[in-house]
């Protein structure tokens, strides 16, 4: 007979402790392993189960449960690795990280690793080790944009059901137009890759006129309906929604999922949609353009094909791109939708009460620095 595992008995606050190191993001993959482990102990359950739900071993599982029972949650940290022993102890730190968070140098706005060296007394590498533990990078910064739709929700959930339940014999198409592409080639040859160097071109380049492409994403399958024109107004958005009624089998309604811009509400457009009742129109809410597919497929087709295009004519970029849509349309693949809009709606208020928290707390900093004066 095997040995008999361990038995593992919690008080409550040992419980909290071992949920909120599971539930908690920044904790420790291998941590928040070890917790479950115990979690799962408390309940009575075997460790073979336990390695089944977890996908560990059975003597990893019983590895952790017997060093609970011995050390209690101090048994499921790491044991010190050997050798030298750290030079920077937990106070500094906590304070290279109180003042990579809440402060900034004088001279910048944002702190380096030779200047926050220099504010601590430590060598650059050691601030390094500290920023990468805790994931902290200064030099970067990313931009975003709340929507102030006062529809936002209902759209969302309006866009998102088409996404995840899509009506029957219909087609959903993500739309939207791709203006002011540029015909791009540079002043000098580009030096092409070989072994040890990476391609090489000239930071400055010529002009060779515009393209703006309409497209169409079918949500179900990833085909692309695309046309270029010259301009970008309602007459070419007109002439681009019949050329998707002619691809479109007559048995089928057409869902169309596109923004708020002003040649998509024009007069004749609407004219359009209200003479063809199998047209149904979803627009995005403002200032969300993340919830059109289509948004997807450009940043691709930019990626792969314009960005680092050579293109001396505007003809040239046209057959660039026409090509780029018969390879997709070739191999088509969806992008896979999987947040529901419950769950978008919630990411979306967990940011919203975290700005405000961030814009009281600047606000009482700056009352306080006033009345300092």
């Amino acid at each position: 007979m095997g040995k008999t595992a361990v038995e593992i008995v919690l008080t409550t606050q040992e419980r909290s402790d071992l949920e909120g190191l599971v539930r908690r993001r920044g904790t420790a993959q291998g941590l928040a392993r070890r917790a479950q482990i115990v979690l799962l102990a408390s309940e009575g359950i075997e460790n073979r189960e336990i390695a089944v739900r977890l996908g560990a071993r059975p003597n990893t599982v019983g590895t952790w449960r017997r060093r609970f029972a011995e050390q209690r949650l101090d048994g499921l940290y790491d044991e010190p690795r050997p050798g030298a022993p750290r030079q920077i102890g937990d106070e500094e730190i906590a304070e290279t990280i109180r003042l990579t968070l809440e402060t900034t140098p004088r001279d910048a706005t944002h702190w380096s690793l030779r200047s926050m060296a220099r504010a601590v007394g430590h060598a650059p590498s050691t601030i390094h080790r500290i920023w990468t533990a805790f994931g902290l990078q200064p030099h970067r910064t990313e931009s975003f944009k709340l929507s102030s739709d006062a529809l936002f929700v209902e759209k969302v959930r309006d866009i998102v059901g088409l996404y995840l339940a899509p009506p029957e014999r219909a087609l959903v198409l993500c739309v939207d137009e791709k203006s002011q592409i540029q015909a791009l080639d540079r002043t000098q040859p580009c030096l092409p890759m070989r072994p040890g160097q990476i391609e090489r071109r000239s930071h400055d380049y010529t002009r060779h006129g515009t393209l703006s492409l309409f497209a169409a994403l079918d949500a179900a399958t990833g085909k692309i309906i695309g046309r270029c024109f010259k301009r970008h107004r309602a007459r070419e958005f007109l002439t681009f929604l019949r050329e998707i009624e002619a691809n479109v089998p007559r048995d089928l309604d057409i869902h169309i999922v596109m923004d708020n811009y002003a040649t998509h509400k024009t007069s004749a457009v609407r004219n359009f949609f209200l003479k063809r009742p199998r047209w149904h129109i979803h627009f995005t809410p403002t200032a969300a353009s993340w919830l059109n597919q289509v948004e997807r497929f450009f940043a691709n087709l930019t990626e792969k094909q314009i960005r680092r295009g050579i293109h001396r004519s505007t003809q040239e970029l046209e057959t660039a791109i026409k090509t780029y849509i018969e390879a997709v349309n070739a191999d088509p693949k969806p992008f896979r939708w999987t947040k529901s809009a419950d769950d978008i709606l919630n990411t979306i208020k967990r940011f919203c009460l975290a700005t405000l928290q961030i814009a009281e707390h600047q606000n009482e900093m700056a009352q306080t620095s006033e009345s300092g004066h």
